[in-house]
Parts: structure tokens; sequence; C-alpha cells
């Protein structure tokens, strides 16, 4: 889970911010790279703070409203950050895929029905692909992100389409 705190942590050194505005830009913008939750978010800041990692503090807001909780990455917090940023780039995640066991047992159908099952997945992994390559430019390096996303798309577009035509030649 180095990855949810590294991005926390990451949003935190752009800037000050409150939980709603973090869920926020966690949701619209960073959702395609992470399945991080409000209340997760909410539980991860909590324990950084507790380890020294943020501080928080509440900001005095116009009109009567009540303070706002404000979160900010301290000088261990950013300690902690460089040491997850070097390690999670440096290291190769080996990707696991859930369809995998299907596809070792895909000859346990017949290969009209295998090939209409796999077309529906290439169908949705076509539509991912259309909506990755819609999302807006992001500015910095999270246009690496998208990218990133694309090319996983693009290949794995390429590969269901050579076990589907693979099965058709059965």
């Amino acid at each position: 889970m180095a990855e949810r705190e590294l991005l926390l942590l990451g949003l935190l050194r752009r800037e000050n911010m409150h939980g709603y505005k973090l869920n926020e830009f966690i949701e619209n913008d960073l959702a395609i790279c992470t399945d991080l939750k409000k209340p997760t978010a909410y539980f991860l800041l909590d324990k950084m703070a507790k380890q020294g990692w943020i501080e928080q503090y509440d900001e005095t807001q116009s009109g009567g409203r009540p303070p706002r909780r404000m979160f900010r990455i301290t000088a261990a917090g950013e300690s902690v950050f460089q040491d997850l940023l070097r390690a999670r780039l440096k290291t190769f995640d080996p990707a696991r895929f859930t369809a995998d066991p299907a596809l070792a047992f895909v000859d346990a159908l017949d290969s009209a029905e295998a090939h209409a099952l796999l077309s529906q997945r290439r169908a949705g992994l076509a539509a991912e692909l259309d909506t990755m390559r819609a999302v807006p430019e992001h500015p910095g390096t999270f246009g690496f992100v998208i990218a990133h996303r694309i090319a996983h798309l693009e290949a794995e577009l390429r590969w269901i389409d050579d076990v589907i035509a693979h099965l058709r030649a059965l």
C-alpha cells in the first residue's frame, strides 16, 4: 500500500489541501491509476499525521462557515516521500491479470462461445482505450500516467486480437 501514501504525500508536496480537495482531485484526475476511496484516504491521512509525516491544522473560512481541516507535509513526510518515490520508480512489480486463470481453461468452452466472450472483453478494452485517449492533457508529469495506461491498453488490445485469431484457427 505504499503507493497510496506516496500519492497523498506527493499531492501535499504540491500544495496544502483539505481532505475534500484531495479526494476530489484523486476521484476526478487520478481514478485511472488508483482505487483510493475517501474513507481510506482519511484513514491514511490520520495515520500519516500520527507518524509525523503530515500536519493537520484548521483554516478559518469566511462567511461564518466552520474551519476547514487542512493538511501539509512535514520534513519527515518529505523524507518518506523521497524514499517511497525512489523505491517505486526502481522496482518492477509483475502485473497479475484476473482473467489469466480463465484463459488457462478457455478450452473448456466451445470455440464459438470462447470467441464471443473474448470479443465482449475486446469491446470493453477498446472502449477503455478510447476513454484514455480522450483524457485531456495534464500539466507536468501526470501525463506520464495517462501515456503508461494507453501503452498497456494498446498492448492488451493487440494481444487479445492474437488470441481471438488463434481460437478462430482451431
